[in-house]
This record gives structure tokens, sequence and C-alpha cells, in this order.
């Protein structure tokens, strides 16, 4: 096979960091999608499904949306499930020989819309992290456009039950969860009837007991604004809590 030409081979190390993504690949005034991409997006947006030569024989499938409205696809995507990772140009074409640099700046995921003319006005967009450990939960939800963060666990009796209703509370845009809570795919499969969200699983390296991390962020107070200044009791909501910051 011949080889791919050095904007499609870096296109393509890119999109092998992002596999879980629609890569919106910044091309000029254009954010462009090819092979699988470029086919989901083509059919989920409605938008027309071309080639673009690739070194190859046959072309690329290809489609594209204007950088000025990616908004507005980008939203049509997320409400239907997915993942988009944006590649933007570093620098200038004009002043630049060669490839451009780009890379991605930004994934955008249903819980980490900031964007007000994306978010529904007096309603929460929260982003809510779901630690388990045997029968307990920690449990952490985030509005990254307001700041709004709470946290808890879950150490007594009818656990998962207290969950759910603490799913159903704040009722998530997007839920991430460790790795023995999504191999549960019995709760998962419940938490999925209650509420229409996306779930991910993160490796449980990510979900840390990290208290200073979190004095050095925020002011940890209970629900009545009292300070908290001891958490060592705390190790769920702690690992929920440092999986989003």
């Amino acid at each position: 096979m011949a080889e791919f030409s050095p904007m499609m081979q870096h296109y393509l190390d890119t999109k092998e960091q992002y596999k879980d993504c629609i890569l919106f690949y910044r091309l000029g005034d254009f954010y462009e999608m090819f092979f699988d991409d470029a086919q989901t997006a083509s059919r989920e947006l409605e938008i027309t499904l071309t080639g673009r030569d690739c070194g190859q024989e046959e072309r690329a499938p290809m489609c594209g949306v204007p950088y000025h409205a990616a908004n507005i696809y980008i939203a049509k995507l997320i409400e239907k499930g997915y993942k988009v990772a944006i590649c933007e140009q570093l620098e200038d074409p004009k002043a630049t020989k060669g490839i451009v640099k780009r890379d991605v700046i930004r994934v955008v995921t249903p819980g980490t819309l900031v964007e007000d003319n994306l978010l529904e006005e007096k309603k929460n967009n929260y982003i809510m992290s779901i630690y388990k450990q045997g029968i307990f939960f920690g449990i952490a939800v985030c509005d990254i456009s307001t700041g709004d963060f709470l946290s808890s666990q879950i150490k007594e009796t009818n656990n998962f039950a207290k969950l759910l209703d603490e799913i159903a509370r704040y009722y998530p845009a997007e839920i991430v969860v460790n790795e023995m809570m999504y191999s549960s795919s019995e709760e998962i499969g419940k938490i999925k009837e209650r509420i229409d969200c996306y779930i991910s699983n993160v490796e449980d390296t990510k979900f840390k007991f990290d208290i200073e991390k979190l004095k050095e962020r925020y002011k940890i107070t209970d629900d009545k604004g009292e300070e908290i200044k001891e958490l060592t009791d705390k190790e769920f909501a702690l690992a929920a809590s440092n999986r989003i910051t």
C-alpha cells in the first residue's frame, strides 16, 4: 500500500489518541472528519460525504463543517451520545511552510459543555463521578459552567438504592465511573434505566485519595457551610472528587 500523505498521517496519529471521539480536524475555515468519523458525522449531522486524496489509491471519505458554526454541530453530536475532540491549528498557515502544527485543545462531552448557547437556561449541567469499592460508593458532581461542586459517600445499608436516588437528584448529563463500577453490569443497566446519559469508565489510577489536591483548590465545607478539616474518613468521596478535579 502506498504511504499516507503527511497531513493524513498526522490526522491518523491524532485519531489514534482519541479513538472514542469524533475528531474535528481544522483545515483552513473548516473542521474536517475522515474515514469512519466522516461516515458517522455525515449520517448523524445530515451533511454531504465527499472524499479527499490521502496518498492511497482510494480517496479518504470526508465531510466537514464551517469552523464558525462548529458549536451547532458539536451540540448535535453530543446530544446523540458522541464525544468530540477538537484539533486546532496552532500556527498561522500563511506564515508556515509545510505541515501546520495542530493539536487537540479540547474534548467535549455531555458533562463538559460550558457555552451558554449549548446549555439550557436555569438548569445545571452536571458531570458525576462514581467510585465503587465493594458495596460502598463515593460520588461527586460538578457543574463546570457554574463551578458548583458537591461530594458525598454512601457507607450504610441499601447502598445502591441510595446511589440511584442521588443520580436522580442531580440528573447528570454524564457519568464517569471506576473499573469496579463499570464491570457491575447489572447496576450500570439499572442506572441507564433511570436516566439517559453518557457513561464511561476510567482506570482506577485516576481515582486517588488525594486530600491535599482538593485542599489546594477548594474550601471544603459541609452542607451547612462550615469548613471540614478532617477528611481521613471520607476516602470514597475523596476518590470520586479527585476524578473530576
